[in-house]
């Protein structure tokens, strides 16, 4: 499956459990139930997978995501504001280690889902998308940046 059918997917399942148990939960909840939706769907999802971080060749800590999607894609549940600059380099970070090459962040604070999505092009510096923002009852619909 491509990146592009899978964030489709995972921003689809989000806007699902967004629609069913209201904005302003803790992030653990949504996860949760993001599993369960994208479970559902078909996908394969990893809960809390551990990535081992080196610097010059020593071990120096763990790395651990929230969720991956098929193996492609990186899930992060927020319940903020709003993504700030902390939120996306964190991303990038968990892109670079992981080898991984797209993330979701999902903000479920408010009715209407907020996502970002981080790319990491490794022929060039790293892309964040425009921001997109839909209604929790709409259709998924991809940014425009090319990526998927």
């Amino acid at each position: 499956m491509r990146h592009e059918d899978i964030t489709q997917d995972i921003i689809g399942a989000a806007m699902a459990v967004l629609n069913e148990l209201k904005p302003g939960l803790d992030e653990k909840l949504y996860e949760r139930a993001l599993v369960i939706e994208l479970q559902t769907m078909g996908h394969v999802v990893e809960q809390q997978r551990q990535f081992p971080v080196h610097y010059r060749g020593q071990l120096i800590g763990t790395l651990i995501p929230d969720l991956i999607v098929d193996g492609k894609i990186i899930a992060d549940a927020k319940v903020v504001t709003a993504f700030n600059t902390t939120h996306l380099a964190q991303m990038l970070g968990y892109l670079s280690i992981s080898g991984l090459d797209v993330a979701l962040l999902l903000n479920f604070r408010e009715v209407k889902l907020h996502w970002k999505r981080v790319i990491n092009d490794r022929k060039n510096p790293p892309a964040i998308s425009c921001d997109d923002e839909m209604r929790s009852d709409s259709q998924p619909r991809m940014g425009t940046d090319g990526h998927g």
